[in-house]
């Protein structure tokens, strides 16, 4: 047998996300400024990635609407980097709309204490998964995206199968081609960032790349369930200076109320935005604006066609 016969035979295959960066070879050589410039143009693939996914994005955006609108709730789950950034965008769905704890859940292979502490031994155990999904009452009604930058992590691959053994609306978000990994999904969304600057560390690129679509994804959603007006988070509750003082500019611009007369509203809706925005445009008081908005689903715009209408 020759020699390039036994090298060919050698060759490690490395998926995508595991392969060597060119760019950064000999990166510990580098200058501070030329690591910075490094990193600075890596950092223009996860916008790329994105672009290059925006219709699976549109499709898991309506798909995932239409069943929180029938009470299905959205779960994400992964381990390491990619359980960590799904804990994020469901842990911050609470205080920028004002949703349920339930309706967005993160959820991390070994819990809350893996947000800090390394758990890659559970990676493997695709039985977790399932326990864990279980222990929420996970059901058919559901959504679930599973985040796996490889494309393999046992833990979520059990996870999405799982969740599509029972009908659940079932999403993945990975950073590898289909030859690296296949998904048999109802939405497969494929983040190809390239192999990393340091080999194998995608908490860069393809945790970036991730980072948005979330972002994407939570936020049209939460528009589409009447959680915005306009560009301004109006589904929020005053609950300290800060959103107080945002609540105010909220009512000033698009409610055309003064400081003195936002505060007095807000004082009446025990704090809702939305129902204040509501009695400020319509004139209503508060018990009729709140079941008006009640019987519009909690759409101020539904709610204010309704008054014109009427």
């Amino acid at each position: 047998m020759s020699d390039t016969n036994n090298h060919s035979k050698n060759i490690i295959h490395r998926i995508l996300t595991e392969q060597i960066n060119l760019t950064s070879k000999e990166l510990d050589t580098k200058s501070t400024k030329e690591i910075v410039n490094i990193f600075s143009e890596a950092d223009k693939e996860p916008q790329k990635a994105v672009e290059r996914v925006i219709p699976e994005l549109i499709n898991a955006i309506d798909e995932i609407t239409a069943r929180l609108k029938l009470n299905g709730r959205l779960f994400y789950i992964g381990t390491g980097t990619s359980g960590r950034l799904g804990v994020l965008d469901a842990s911050e769905c609470p205080p920028t709309f004002c949703t349920n704890p339930d309706l967005v859940q993160g959820i991390i292979a070994g819990g809350i204490s893996s947000l800090t502490r390394s758990s890659e031994h559970l990676e493997d155990v695709s039985e977790i998964a399932i326990a864990d999904l279980k222990d929420r009452n996970f059901s058919y009604r559901d959504v679930l995206i599973g985040i796996t930058a490889s494309g393999r992590t046992p833990y979520v691959l059990g996870a999405l199968n799982y969740s599509k053994s029972i009908s659940a609306l079932t999403i993945s978000i990975s950073s590898v081609p289909e030859r690296d990994s296949t998904l048999d999904n109802d939405i497969d969304i494929r983040l190809i960032t390239g192999p990393e600057i340091l080999a194998g560390s995608t908490r860069l690129k393809a945790g970036t790349a991730t980072k948005m679509a979330l972002n994407i994804i939570s936020t049209s959603v939460m528009i589409k369930l009447g959680k915005v007006y306009g560009n301004r988070m109006i589904d929020l509750s005053v609950s300290n200076d800060k959103l107080l003082d945002r609540a105010i500019g909220i009512l000033f611009d698009i409610g055309s109320v003064d400081k003195v007369t936002a505060v007095q509203l807000l004082k009446k809706t025990n704090g809702s935005v939305k129902l204040s925005l509501l009695v400020a445009l319509s004139g209503m008081d508060v018990i009729d604006a709140k079941q008006l908005l009640n019987d519009s689903k909690g759409n101020l715009r539904t709610a204010l066609i309704r008054v014109k209408d009427n």
